[in-house]
């Protein structure tokens, strides 16, 4: 079973407790959303519509915004490009992203505790480090 079959009684309940309507489409790109994790919008309009009946991308685009209030789905900016998405249920983690190849990892949320609590007590600022990306090279690039 896939985590996007294993969450779907999930997704319904949280579109309908934000007051949306269960689509096809929005189902759709959920799944793809659990497949293909940190895929840009261009990518997710790619394989919906590799897997099924077309869909304009301004649909998908909506899907979107739709699962992201609903709270299901949370997109993060790892460049200054195209936001990528991902569950919202993933554990909240940073992304490290190699400026030199490209790659992306996952790493701790808590090893930025630190920082956060520096801005917060200096700034008054409450940082959300899993919607921004730290950019520097991976150990493969500086080798």
């Amino acid at each position: 079973m896939t985590s996007a079959q294993a969450t779907r009684p999930a997704l319904e309940a949280a579109l309908r407790a934000a007051g949306m309507r269960v689509t096809t489409t929005r189902q759709r790109v959920y799944a793809e959303v659990a497949r293909t994790p940190h895929a840009t919008p261009e990518a997710l309009i790619e394989s919906v519509n590799a897997s099924g009946p077309r869909v304009p991308p301004s649909s998908v685009y909506r899907a979107l915004e739709a699962l992201e209030a609903a709270g299901v789905v949370t997109h993060t900016h790892l460049d200054h490009h195209a936001p990528t998405y991902h569950l919202a249920e993933h554990h909240r983690h940073l992304h490290l992203v190699c400026r030199v190849c490209g790659a992306v990892r996952e790493s701790e949320v808590g090893l930025a505790d630190e920082l956060v609590a520096a801005l917060e007590r200096e700034h008054g600022f409450a940082a959300d480090v899993t919607h921004m990306a730290i950019q520097g090279e991976c150990s493969s690039c500086r080798t």
